[in-house]
């Protein structure tokens, strides 16, 4: 099949879950016979030099990008208050994308049309308009959940007002885009069921983050060290942030004071100033770091103190991948069928999480076990090769034109 993959920023380096979640499905469809061409807007925020890439980014038949200065300041944020347009989608409206969108569907025949989040349904009028493909679209999270939790956990009521508003319009756009397409892709089971809940009426299939592991080689040497614990996330993303201050705030102090000999490294893109000004004992703030699963490989235990957020959190399934003991929260875990203390622990307050650490001290012998539990898990359920094929085969059942079409 000739497929167009639109994204609304541009998916390298693979820092966070959207980004491999794309790399990763393109490769695997590559893998499988087919051509993908990307359009990716290339924001001032998350802007990548396209010269810098990689000579095995080579899944793409042709790659275009849009600029777009989508910073957001505080005027834009108040303007954006008294209308009814959700400020998170109409930062992503652009008419240079726009016309390169239609300028490719006017010089390729694309079979499929797979927009890689909901924020870019204002364009799925001008795909109908120029193109006689399957229009698809992979929701990467319940989008407005993510800001009416973190509206809900914070303190400020300014703060909860606007987050609520921007809940509230972001909802609206989610529940009537996702009825606009002719396949509509979730990334979890659980996301599926809330979309239905929330009004889905379209076909739907759940197609989850897919990871290579012939790049993911696990170092079980960590596990005959001394016990050292990594974080790893994007620190612009506010859920990333959240969760780790309180974790620094309400488990660490007490973990530290039982365990004074433990390490904890956090890694991290756009990591805030004022966390690195932190001093806190055996904490050491990173920034981004050049190898994300070189990184996770130096340490036996990674957390992941998520308290909000909806779809799938690649970089658990990194530390599965990688076979290392991974502690996280309920929710962190959603979407994932894990089980705890066969394959990863679970912790959902300042307790359980030193009674998760006490764990891994007690039972530090087993921990190998565990890692390599974790590390089969990973394979069975998030292979990019079988996850691109149930994909295909999900689209094919959907329009079964498609593969008469394509033999």
């Amino acid at each position: 099949m000739r497929i167009l993959q639109l994204c609304k920023k541009f998916p390298y380096p693979l820092n966070d879950g959207e980004s491999i979640a794309v790399t990763f499905l393109a490769k695997a469809l590559k893998d499988l016979g087919h051509e993908v061409t990307l359009l990716s807007m290339n924001t001032k925020k998350h802007f990548f030099d396209l010269k810098q890439l990689p000579s095995d980014f080579d899944q793409y038949v042709k790659i275009e990008t849009s600029y777009l200065d989508n910073s957001v300041n505080f005027i834009n944020i108040i303007a954006n208050y008294f209308t009814k347009k959700s400020f998170h989608v109409s930062r992503f409206v652009t008419e240079d994308f726009r016309q390169k969108l239609i300028r490719l569907l006017k010089e390729g025949d694309f079979d499929l049309v797979l927009l890689e989040t909901v924020i870019l349904a204002p364009y799925i009028a001008d795909i109908r308009a120029h193109s006689k493909a399957l229009v698809t679209m992979r929701a990467h999270n319940v989008e407005h959940e993510i800001w009416a939790n973190i509206a809900s956990n914070t303190n400020s009521l300014p703060k909860k007002i606007i987050l609520n508003k921007a809940s509230s319009s972001l909802k609206k756009h989610e529940l009537e885009s996702m009825n606009q397409v002719d396949l509509f892709v979730a990334i979890s089971e659980p996301d599926l069921k809330k979309f239905k809940k929330f009004g889905l009426k379209k076909d739907a299939i759940v197609i989850p983050i897919g990871l290579d592991e012939t790049i993911y080689q696990s170092d079980y040497q960590s596990f005959k060290r001394h016990l050292s614990m990594s974080f790893i996330g994007s620190l612009d993303w506010m859920p990333n942030v959240e969760g780790l201050k309180w974790f620094l705030e309400k488990s660490w102090p007490r973990i530290h004071q039982n365990y004074p000999a433990l390490k904890f490294e956090v890694a991290g893109k756009k990591t805030p100033k004022a966390l690195f000004e932190l001093a806190i004992p055996n904490v050491r703030f990173l920034g981004e770091v050049p190898d994300a699963p070189e990184f996770i490989n130096k340490h036996s235990i990674m957390v992941v103190p998520l308290l909000s957020g909806s779809g799938i959190r690649a970089k658990i399934i990194e530390g599965m991948m990688l076979g290392k003991v991974i502690i996280t929260t309920k929710l962190g875990v959603e979407g994932i069928p894990a089980t705890h203390k066969e394959n990863i622990l679970f912790a959902d307050t300042p307790e359980s999480f030193f009674e998760a650490i006490k764990y891994c001290y007690d039972n530090q012998d087993d921990l190998i076990e565990m890692g390599l539990n974790a590390r089969e898990f990973a394979l069975d359920h998030f292979s990019n090769l079988a996850i691109a094929q149930d994909f295909i085969r999900g689209v094919l059942d959907h329009q079964p034109t498609l593969l008469k079409a394509n033999n």
